[in-house]
């Protein structure tokens, strides 16, 4: 019998209200994959300053740098995991695909955890680091695609939306669940503990959740509408040239990239991983408090995304997911100002009333972008800015004739600056220059902490509850915005191509927009002085994409998801 329409896997007729247990298997199998494979990836994020002590030779600052690289090339990879793994969802179907993504991720997770550091095999750790994070890049550059495939083939007609919503959820379980699974191992033993083995365990235990997600996988069958689109032998012999090289499909692809997902993107990023950035980095509030209060606003938040998944399947999703950008362009910058207001108050009073001014030549301070983690920036200017942005201080820029040497200003005191000499393979600044560095931080620590300058927040001043209200807020965004788009990119494209036409500009987005978002606003924030500056990349794109969306991108709700072309 063929699967049409409003038909539920197996033929059977798709029922007004609830969930036949084949739909719930498939929502939960599907799910708790997807939340595994986030959860493996965020691990390491969590952990890199640990890692980057264990697996890299060096200080521990250029240890982190290396071990933040690593972080970033599991993002940059997960395009070219998108094509890998669509091409084979597309031409052998969307079960074994993602079967063998989990198990990818899987095991490449659990290595990490029982994988020798730097000081017993050497140079070859930090080598098998890499490769096994960028095996896990790749893995979930194919996973998304083909869970939310799998999910919205299988739902009855009318309630896409409501049936991938259960996907969209698992990126925010999958931080939580790290999050969590993190805490629990540091409060259990002593820090030198965990830093010498205890954060091992977190990779270490992700075995058991995968050995239950591939045996509900094994179990599972094939899409629907992939089953008959097989039967009729309309499946692609080429998805990729198909998908992107023919003009009909290549515009709606770079149209659900900038008309969707790229502002989806930097949304999702500045609610959750900015936003615990800023606590922890900008405002100084203890990183453990700062994560109990994200998960708690991620709690929270949660069921929204099956709220507006839902929505979407009544009103439509186009506009949800636009409309969650607009709002967030226009209210980031009050909404982070209240953070700050409540998170860290002594910051707030000492940026209003004790003005700090660089003076500098304009032509020797630089945009300092660095996706890599790894450039140094030498110049006076560049320096000074950096030890402000890094101790979260507000600046102002003055103008000094060319050549002058950069200077900081704080009340009536200055700090001169320096131009310092790099090492002979250009990759950091020479010893001298690292000394000179350290004496510029700690002379400028104290003038700021005596001009009202806070070292780190005062636990006793943090307004918790305002707090968790303001990330609550933050996540609310990124359920308006991600709730309903799986269920959008599935519509956009025709059966025969869908895995891999939908996974590239998701990953794209979410993998290059929205992964470098900490690094681009860091360096705005750098560049300009205030420390909420970085918010106007998110700003930016997340208007443009409204803009793009609204003049260009055609409402899906009411596609038929069935047809091979």
């Amino acid at each position: 019998m063929a699967i049409t329409p409003g038909m539920a896997a197996g033929g059977k007729a798709a029922p007004s209200s609830g969930l036949t247990r084949e739909e719930r298997k498939v929502i939960f199998a599907s799910s708790l994959g997807t939340v595994f494979e986030w959860y493996d990836f965020y691990l390491y994020g969590s952990l890199a300053a640990i890692i980057g002590k264990q697996f890299f030779l060096g200080d521990p600052t250029t240890s982190f740098i290396f071990a933040l690289l690593t972080f970033a090339a599991g993002f940059l990879v997960r395009p070219f995991g998108a094509l890998v793994f669509g091409r084979l969802g597309d031409m052998i179907g969307r079960k074994y695909t993602f079967l063998v993504t989990i198990l990818i991720m899987g095991g490449s997770t659990f290595i990490v955890g029982i994988l020798p550091g730097y000081a017993s095999i050497g140079i070859a750790a930090p080598i098998l680091l890499v490769c096994l994070r960028i095996l896990q890049g790749l893995a979930l550059g194919g996973e998304y695609g083909g869970a939310a495939t799998y999910v919205a083939e299988h739902a009855p007609e009318g309630r896409r939306g409501y049936f991938t919503s259960w996907i969209q959820t698992t990126a925010t379980l999958g931080l939580f669940l790290s999050l969590l699974v993190i805490l629990g191992v540091r409060t259990s033993m002593d820090t030198a503990s965990f830093d010498a083995w205890g954060w091992r365990i977190p990779f270490l235990v992700s075995v058991v959740l995968l050995g239950v997600s591939v045996w509900i996988r094994m179990s599972m069958a094939e899409s629907p509408a992939f089953a008959k689109m097989k039967a009729e032998g309309k499946t692609s012999k080429a998805p990729l040239s198909e998908a992107f090289l023919t003009w009909r499909n290549g515009k709606i692809a770079l149209l659900a990239l900038l008309g969707l997902v790229m502002g989806q993107a930097v949304v999702w990023y500045t609610g959750q991983f900015y936003a615990l950035f800023f606590l922890t980095q900008t405002l100084k509030i203890e990183p453990a408090s700062a994560n109990i209060m994200l998960a708690v606003a991620l709690a929270l938040g949660t069921p929204f995304f099956i709220f507006f998944g839902t929505l979407s399947d009544r009103i439509g999703r186009k506009w949800i997911i636009l409309g969650g950008c607009a709002i967030a362009a226009l209210t980031y910058f009050p909404i982070f100002k209240a953070v700050t207001h409540y998170g860290n108050p002594a910051l707030e009073s000492a940026i209003n009333n004790s003005p700090v001014v660089v003076v500098a030549d304009p032509a020797s301070c630089h945009f300092q972008f660095n996706p890599t983690g790894t450039a140094k920036f030498p110049s006076s200017c560049d320096i000074a800015t950096a030890q402000l942005t890094a101790a979260s201080v507000s600046y102002t820029h003055q103008d000094a004739p060319a050549g002058t040497v950069a200077s900081i200003k704080i009340g009536d005191k200055v700090y001169p600056s320096f131009n310092a000499t790099m090492t002979a393979d250009g990759l950091d600044f020479d010893k001298a220059s690292k000394a000179r560095e350290a004496a510029l931080k700690k002379d400028l620590g104290a003038s700021l902490k005596a001009a009202g300058y806070p070292p780190k927040a005062d636990p006793e001043q943090i307004n918790r509850p305002m707090l968790v209200l303001m990330l609550f807020i933050l996540v609310l965004f990124v359920t308006m915005v991600y709730g309903p788009i799986a269920a959008m990119l599935v519509e956009m494209f025709p059966t025969r191509i869908r895995y891999t036409s939908m996974s590239l500009p998701y990953h794209i987005g979410n993998g290059w927009f929205g992964g470098l978002l900490p690094t681009i606003s860091f360096a705005l924030v750098a560049s300009n002085g205030n420390i909420y500056y970085g918010l106007w990349y998110p700003i930016i794109i997340a208007v443009l994409c409204v803009v793009i969306g609204a003049l260009f991108v055609r409402e899906t709700k009411d596609n038929n998801i069935y047809a091979a072309d």
